[in-house]
């Protein structure tokens, strides 16, 4: 489940198999990979919107919860 800004929550499919495969691939936490997760959650037929605004959101927190992911595989 995504938490959004306004508290507004989505859920999406694939999202920790993802991080996995992008932990595995040794992915810095960083935009290019933000953009890499919406690449693959688009392949997993999740929707995203197409407007700028709604993947700016996406990719901040897609990149917030993927550095949660990376701190606690590392720990």
């Amino acid at each position: 489940m995504l938490k959004f800004l306004d508290d507004s929550q989505f859920s999406v499919f694939g999202l920790d198999e993802i991080f996995s495969e992008l932990y595995a691939e040794r992915r810095p936490a960083n935009e290019e990979t933000a953009n890499e997760v919406i690449k693959r959650l688009e392949e997993m037929k999740n929707y995203i919107p197409d407007s700028e605004k709604a993947r700016r959101e996406y990719r901040f927190v897609l990149l917030k919860e993927y550095r949660i992911y990376v701190k606690d595989q590392a720990s």
